[in-house]
């Protein structure tokens, strides 16, 4: 699935929504949570889950070519951990 999926999935779902206005509304969310992130904010939606910023210290790997250490730089990744309701209605 993917925006335009979803932007169709919503203007169906609402005879007053457009499925441009649905596309909008879709990008402007996940807009939205790209800026949030961004600030290193967390970003929760009830039955849905939290998307967080978590900081990755540097550290020491090995070329798996040579076996040589390298350094790995620190950075940042964002993770997901999704709501109860939404495990649940994967699981079934």
């Amino acid at each position: 699935m993917n925006t335009n999926d979803l932007a169709e999935l919503i203007a169906a779902s609402d005879e007053k929504i457009s499925k441009a206005q649905a596309k909008t509304l879709v990008d402007g969310v996940f807009k939205a949570i790209t800026e949030a992130a961004a600030r290193g904010e967390e970003i929760s939606i009830p039955g849905f889950g939290k998307f967080k910023v978590q900081d990755k210290p540097a550290r020491t790997g090995r070329n798996p070519s040579t076996g040589a250490a390298i350094e790995i730089a620190a950075t940042k990744k964002v993770v997901f951990q999704p709501a109860k309701a939404l495990k649940d209605a994967v699981i079934g």
